[in-house]
């Protein structure tokens, strides 16, 4: 039984920009691809967000009231609906005056048991090294 890991890393802001709603949509479809795969193996994704991606995290978006369109706040909390490890980087967080609270942690409303990961660039850095693929958005 072999797990191919995937680590989608966001590092733009939301701002004129859908490559967070990209990672996000890419790494719930990367698990289709488990059908091709043998008995066993599977496809394990991970999405981090760094820099200034982590503005991406903040909670309270209003895209379908504003746009008429799905928000990456929604995209988030679907992830961890599916059980999608969410990792939002600490120090990033602190360097632009975000705490926790001000951002996505949890899904629970959908159902989701899964809660988003605050972690080290350190820890982030050690996934990156030992990911099959590292996929930068």
């Amino acid at each position: 039984m072999a797990a191919v890991n995937l680590l989608f890393v966001v590092q733009r802001p939301p701002y004129k920009s859908e490559n967070a709603r990209l990672a996000l949509t890419h790494a719930i479809a990367s698990q289709t691809a488990e059908i091709y795969m043998d008995d066993g193996d599977s496809v394990v994704p991970i999405v981090a967000f760094v820099g200034d991606g982590v503005l991406n995290a903040v909670k309270g978006q209003k895209a379908m009231e504003r746009y008429g369109v799905t928000s990456t706040e929604m995209h988030i909390k679907s992830s961890l609906m599916i059980d999608m490890p969410i990792w939002v980087c600490k120090e990033d967080m602190e360097r632009l005056g975000l705490k926790e609270d001000q951002m996505i942690t949890h899904a629970e409303e959908l159902g989701a048991d899964l809660k988003t990961k605050f972690v080290s660039f350190a820890e982030i850095q050690k996934e990156m090294e030992g990911t099959n693929h590292l996929l930068f958005f």
